[in-house]
């Protein structure tokens, strides 16, 4: 066969290519390179990350250091040395001392009354009149029985005198002398029975006129005059005696015992009334007595406490707050309760004293709580009076860490003068309880 030539063509047989081998050696270390890079690079990432973390840490631990040193304002007040009264505390219902309804003896029409709404009555002072006619009537009719059958009696006995002479002289019978006797004797039977039904329309006609049983405060009208009353059932007026007052209050069982043996003793316990808020003193009594029983549903004892109230500032069914006086304490120290704190070591409280470069330093003071009321705690044991205690910043607190002093805000004087009505004193007795307005007390003993 005759030879093709191909000029400048490779020629297409197997055995006679060649691949390239070049680009197969440069990828595996070009991915290599790759990788490297990527590495160098989330290492550098990371420390960057780490680096600023540290410089983080570094300048909030400097931060804190600084601060550490730096004083802490706080708030101080005085711990003060005076005369504190102890009380019992109990919410108090105010009952008349005595309340009278008033209904009417008899039935009859209702007259113009004769008095009005809301006055001061006194006791037996005529307040209201039923119309007496029929039952004047009636006595009338009495009246004039007891006159006809005295009449009869009189007439009876001069009969039975001739029958006894007739008789002693022989002229009639013993059984006529005793019939005309009995006669006699049936009709001052009739007199005593007309004097009585006399007396019975008297007094139904003295009924007629309705007086006030006690003197007090007489209430709205409740039924209007023209009515018919009916005796017995009709409730015509209220009348409640404010001068004096009574106050009832429940102290638990176990708080009994105490006052038994103080009201023996002293005979007169003093009782402070104030208002919902427990805020506002209203008027001051004594303790009158207790229940001579324990209620067993709520295991309270009732006690009743009676106030004077001549400037009627306490009214029936008003809620108030009693504070029974037990003791009085002349030289307990006394600190704002803002400043007690709990621990592991128990209640203690912040002081503030100078040490010996003259700076302003916090130091513990444990203390012994006695009894807590309101914004005054009583201790038993703690800083001396006149010591400086922290009752505001003690959180950033530790000892010997510096302070910087600052008094509390003075208040109003009508805060003031509040404050020396309301008795910012403990109940060493009494168990935590709830206020009528929705107040309550915390009381600590320890």
């Amino acid at each position: 066969m005759p030879t093709q030539e191909t000029s400048g063509i490779p020629s297409l047989s197997s055995g006679s290519i060649e691949q390239p081998s070049a680009p197969a050696r440069r990828g595996p270390a070009l991915r290599i390179a790759i990788y490297f890079l990527i590495a160098l690079l989330v290492c550098g990432v990371v420390w960057r990350i780490y680096s600023q973390k540290q410089a983080a840490q570094q300048a909030a631990a400097s931060q804190a250091a600084a601060l550490l040193n730096r004083p802490v304002p706080v708030q101080v007040a005085p711990a003060e040395q005076k005369p504190m009264p102890v009380y019992l505390t109990a919410l108090g219902t105010v009952t008349p001392y005595m309340s009278v309804t008033v209904k009417a003896r008899v039935s009859g029409q209702l007259l113009p009354v004769h008095f009005t709404e809301g006055q001061e009555v006194s006791a037996g002072q005529t307040i209201m009149t039923i119309d007496p006619r029929p039952y004047q009537a009636a006595l009338d009719q009495a009246k004039g029985t007891l006159a006809h059958d005295q009449a009869l009696l009189k007439n009876a006995q001069a009969e039975a005198k001739r029958y006894d002479a007739l008789f002693a002289a022989g002229v009639t019978s013993k059984e006529t002398m005793e019939t005309n006797q009995a006669t006699a004797g049936q009709y001052e039977g009739a007199i005593e029975a007309d004097q009585a039904a006399v007396e019975a329309s008297r007094l139904q006609l003295s009924w007629c006129s309705i007086q006030s049983p006690i003197s007090g405060k007489i209430g709205l009208r409740l039924v209007d005059p023209g009515n018919i009353i009916t005796a017995n059932t009709t409730n015509l007026v209220i009348i409640n005696q404010l001068k004096p007052i009574a106050v009832y209050f429940t102290l638990p069982e176990n708080q009994l015992p105490s006052v038994l043996q103080k009201l023996s003793s002293d005979k007169k316990l003093s009782v402070d009334a104030f208002d919902r808020g427990d805020v506002l003193h209203i008027a001051t009594g004594q303790l009158l007595t207790t229940d001579n029983q324990i209620d067993t549903t709520t295991g309270t004892a009732k006690l009743k406490a009676v106030f004077d109230n001549k400037d009627e500032s306490l009214f029936p069914n008003q809620f108030v707050n009693i504070h029974l006086q037990m003791e009085d304490r002349p030289n307990a120290i006394v600190v704002p309760s803002a400043a007690i704190q709990s621990g592991v070591q128990g209640s203690f409280v912040w002081t503030v004293v100078k040490d010996a470069k003259g700076n302003s330093v916090a130091q513990i003071q444990p203390v012994k709580v006695a009894l807590t009321e309101g914004q005054l705690t009583i201790l038993d044991s703690g800083p001396a009076a006149g010591a400086s205690v922290v009752v505001d910043g003690a959180d950033r607190l530790r000892p010997g860490l510096p302070v910087t002093v600052s008094v509390p805000r003075q208040r109003t004087s009508q805060q003031n003068q509040k404050s020396a009505q309301s008795p910012q004193q403990g109940n060493l007795f009494a168990a935590p309880q709830a206020s009528a307005g929705g107040k309550g007390h915390s009381k600590e003993q320890q």
